[in-house]
Parts: C-alpha cells; sequence; structure tokens
C-alpha cells in the first residue's frame, strides 16, 4: 500500500495549513517571551517565575509525547486490556517524583541534575558524569520523537518519499531549534502550556464524540468493542501473556516506566521554574491531574478506535498501531477533526523535543562549560548561556541526522532505553544523594557510568535490536539477553553498584550532609529567582 494513501479522505493541505498556523502563533509567543531572557536563570529556569499549576500545565505538555497520544490510544484499540496498562505506568510513575524527588531537588538544585549531586561531592567529576547520562537520555529520547515525525509524515501528509519525509524532519528540527535559542526555557514552557492544552481538549472532544455514539455508556462502548475484535480485549494477556518471558519483559518494562519518570532530565529540570518548593509540589499535582485525566480519555478513543475503525484496518494502516486515533479522527469528523489531530500530533512532537533540546544544551553549558572546563570561574553568566545556544544548534543538527537514519527503524526500543537509563543511572544516583548519608563521589560514579553501560549493553544484546522479526535490525541475531527491556536488571544492580561504590570508598562528608538535609526539606539557602 503507498504510505500517501494511509488515511483515506485525508487532506494534506489543511493538516499542514493548521500545524502552521500553531508554529506562527507559538512562535509569536517565543519572540515576545526572549525579550526578558537577560541572564543564565532566565534561559535556564524562566527567572523561576511561572506559577505551580503554570509549570504543572507545562509538564503535562512536556510529558504527553506523541506515543502517549498515538501509542497508547492504538495499543489498547489492538491490545485492549494490556495496552491500558502503559497508561497505568506512565501515571503511577509520577507518585514517586511527587513523594520522593520534587521538592527537594527544587530546594537543593539550581538549574540540572549535576547541581544537587556536586552539593556535597567533587564538583568535576559528579558534574561530567550528570552530564553524559542526561545527553545520553535526551539523545535517545529525541530520537525516537524525530523518527516519529518521520511516521507521522508518511501517515498523515501523504509524503511518502524518503527526500520527502527528511525535509519535514528537517523543518521540524529547525523550528525546535528556533523556540530553544530564541525563547530559551520560558519560550518553551509557553509552547508546552499551549500544546497540553489542545492536547487535552481535542482528545476531550474525541471522547465525547465517541461516547456520545454510545448514549454515553462506556458499558456499550467496551461491548462494541469486544464484539468486534472479541472478548480477549477486555482480559489481560493479549500482549504479555503470551509465554513465561512475555510476562517478565512486562514487569522490567513497568519498572522502567514506573521508576524512569523521576530520573528523566527534562522532566527534573522543569522543577527549577518555579520559585518556591511549594509551587513544584503543586506543579506535580496540576500535573498528575491533567495526565491522568487524558490516559483517561485514551481509554475511551482507544476502544473507541477498535469498535468504530476496526482493529484490521489498524492494523494494514502505515504505522500500524499509531495510526488508531487519526483513523478514529477521521471517521468521526471527516478531514477537519482529521487535520487537528495530525496537528495537534505534530505540536506534541515539537514541544517535546523543544524541552529535551533545552535540558541537554543546558547541562552540558552549566555543568561541562561553567563547572568542568571553567571550573565555576564564568565572568559572564552570558557567555554560558551562549554555549548553551551553540550546543542547543549541534544538538538540533544530530537529531535531525539521526531522526533521518532512523525514521523507517523500530523506536520502541529507543523509548524504552531512555526511561531504562533515567531509571538506572540517574534515579538511584539522586535518591541516594537526598536520603543516605554515606553516600560519595566514588558511589555516584559508579552508579551513573554503571548504570548507563549495563543498560546500553543489554539493550544492544536484546530482542529489541535483532533476533526478532520486528527488530531494529533486520535478518540477523546477536541477542543473548532475553527481555527487550533491561530495566528488571538494570536498575537493582545501579543502586548496587552505587552502595558498592560507596562502601569501598572511604571518602564521604556527612557535614555536608546535614547541611544538605536541612536545605532540602527547608528550602533554607534554595535558589530565588536571581541570576546564576
Amino acid at each position: 500500500m503507498n504510505l500517501a494513501q494511509g488515511v483515506q479522505g485525508s487532506n494534506p493541505v489543511l493538516n499542514i495549513s493548521i500545524f502552521g498556523a500553531f508554529v506562527v502563533v507559538t512562535l509569536v509567543i517565543v519572540f515576545r517571551a526572549s525579550r526578558n531572557t537577560k541572564t543564565a536563570s532566565d534561559y535556564y529556569a524562566a527567572g523561576r517565575a511561572f506559577s505551580g499549576p503554570q509549570n504543572g500545565i507545562a509538564i503535562a505538555g512536556d510529558y504527553l509525547s506523541a506515543a502517549s497520544f498515538l501509542g497508547i490510544a492504538g495499543a489498547i484499540a489492538v491490545y485492549g486490556y494490556d495496552g491500558f496498562l502503559y497508561s497505568i505506568g506512565f501515571l503511577v510513575a509520577w507518585l514517586v517524583a511527587l513523594l520522593l524527588v520534587a521538592e527537594l531537588l527544587r530546594n537543593t538544585g539550581k538549574f540540572t541534575m549535576g547541581d544537587v549531586l556536586a552539593f556535597r561531592m567533587k564538583q568535576r567529576p559528579v558534574r561530567a558524569a550528570a552530564a553524559t547520562s542526561t545527553l545520553a537520555v535526551s539523545f535517545f529520547y529525541l530520537l525516537a520523537q524525530m523518527a516519529g515525525a518521520g511516521i507521522l509524515v508518511s501517515l498523515l501528509l501523504g509524503i511518502s518519499s524518503t527526500a520527502g519525509q527528511a525535509v519535514v524532519i528537517a523543518v521540524v528540527g529547525i523550528v525546535m531549534i528556533i523556540y530553544v535559542l530564541v525563547g530559551g526555557m520560558k519560550g518553551t514552557t509557553w509552547v508546552q502550556i499551549i500544546k497540553a492544552a489542545l492536547l487535552i481538549s481535542g482528545a476531550f472532544a474525541m471522547t465525547v464524540w465517541v461516547l456520545a455514539r454510545y448514549g454515553f455508556n462506556l458499558s456499550e462502548l467496551l461491548g462494541s468493542a469486544a464484539q468486534r475484535a472479541g472478548d480477549a480485549v477486555l482480559n489481560p494477556g493479549t500482549r504479555y501473556g503470551v509465554s513465561e518471558t512475555s510476562k517478565i519483559d512486562f514487569l522490567s518494562l513497568g519498572i522502567a516506566l514506573v521508576l524512569g519518570t523521576a530520573g528523566l532530565p527534562h522532566v527534573l529540570m522543569r522543577f527549577y521554574t518555579v520559585p518556591t518548593a511549594k509551587d513544584a509540589r503543586k506543579s506535580v499535582v496540576w500535573a498528575i491531574g491533567l495526565i491522568g485525566l487524558f490516559y483517561l480519555f485514551t481509554l475511551v478513543l482507544g476502544y473507541g478506535a477498535g469498535a468504530i475503525v476496526g482493529k484490521d484496518a489498524i492494523n494494514k494502516a502505515p504505522g500500524k498501531e499509531n495510526s488508531a486515533a487519526p483513523l478514529l479522527a477521521q471517521a468521526l469528523g471527516g478531514p477537519i477533526l482529521l487535520g487537528f489531530i495530525a496537528a495537534v500530533a505534530f505540536a506534541t512532537i515539537l514541544a517535546v523535543v523543544a524541552g529535551l533540546t533545552i535540558t541537554a544544551s543546558a547541562s552540558f553549558a552549566h555543568d561541562v562549560y561553567a563547572n568542568v572546563i571553567k571550573k565555576g570561574k564564568v565572568s559572564d553568566s552570558n557567555a554560558e548561556v551562549r554555549v548553551a545556544r551553540i550546543t542547543a544548534v549541534v544538538i538540533g543538527a544530530v537529531a535531525i541526522v539521526g531522526g533521518i537514519l532512523a525514521k523507517d527503524q523500530n523506536v520502541a526500543f529507543l523509548v524504552a532505553l531512555a526511561f531504562a537509563v533515567a531509571a538506572s543511572a540517574n534515579l538511584p544516583t539522586i535518591l541516594y544523594s537526598l536520603f543516605w548519608k554515606r553516600f560519595n563521589t566514588s558511589g555516584a560514579l559508579w552508579s551513573i557510568y554503571g548504570g548507563l553501560g549495563v543498560t546500553i549493553v543489554l539493550i544492544i544484546f536484546s530482542p529489541a535490536v535483532s533476533g526478532l522479526p520486528n527488530s531494529m535490525i533486520k535478518g540477523v541475531d546477536f541477542h543473548w539477553f532475553p527481555l527487550q527491556n533491561p530495566g528488571l536488571v538494570s536498575i537493582p544492580l545501579s543502586f548496587f553498584l552505587g552502595w558498592l561504590g560507596t562502601v569501598l570508598s572511604k571518602d564521604h562528608n556527612e557535614e555536608k550532609y546535614a547541611e544538605m538535609e536541612v536545605r532540602s526539606l527547608t528550602g533554607l539557602g534554595a535558589e530565588k529567582a536571581t541570576p546564576h
């Protein structure tokens, strides 16, 4: 089937026009926001000027990626109950962020995860390690989003040529770079707020539309989906109950999703954009409410797509599961609703990649340039911002090239790798730093580099990369690790390495921990809305 005919009745001109309008409006807002971006604090943390609710909406915009919108709705449409487990995993993850990380992180750091670790350890090695893991997570997450843009293009805009898809991926990358260069964190935050409002309102409209077809009776909807696809969609086990390995794989994936969120650098960095720890806590509560609401919508959209469009039609479309939400929009509201949903999906990718790019560039400029290379003696904070902007261009260019190369690949393993790396390399180190008195530089380095190394090795030699029909590299089999996600092995191992590195080293500063504990719990001496 020609990809250009993926969604019958799609109007590419309408889709591009709606997306173009979104880009123009957000660029105007970004340029307006940029007029107040003068210091490092303005560029990295939006001058800490956003309220808790505003930041909560932006976090929802940052977190609800194209995978959340297209992937989960599609997984529910095809696999039913097992698909909804993704929603549960992504949502439960926020409780870890709320209860263990958000408030303490806001009180302890300034701009990046490296600030928290460097508070009581040797500055240069831990900042270099934190920047390495931040860049690794951001790069794989970015690659998945850019590759997702390529899939969406072929599905919704009718561009099936390789050159055409490459051009659109490049355009998405260039617009993203402009957002980050010009607006910094303030401009990026406003883009994410607008995108969250669009995505949630679009999903709400489709949810009401679907329910209205079944007299607002959820049982009728579920019954109709089961009638069309079989009762299996209402029971567990359609995807993850096939074998013992698949059950363990699901457990591994679940652990990575639940623990990975609290270690994602672009999520952690959002806690620094609010003036107080109370606002950080409030922003997570708002994010949980909005994200939870959205995932309830995906339940209706997924089963709605299964009942109205049908599993067979979804599996025959290019992009397969990913096409469920667009096909449902087409069935409900024709080309206009499809055009709006297509534009929202593109806006989603744009907002997420902008957030990732500013996080990666800030980590390099603040941790590597300012504190490792310049040893904390940067004469002018504008020099640090200049380095961050140059880094953003380099990261954007790498993401464009990577997205073009990976556009035909299986992107699920890239997202899984980002979550697994975040849960393995970042979370143990953050939790040990905040809660364990004896934790030291050696433990942090063992945990970050060990977690990062183990995760990447296990992914490379897993079925996600080779050995299965849907693996990234076809026709070869060099996998020896049985699970597609390494979380079950890599996360406990990373916690163990952090403990082992600490107990084998005598170097620890308990006085500094006491100071950090007071600051993390009370906010005494925490960074205010001042330049770095």
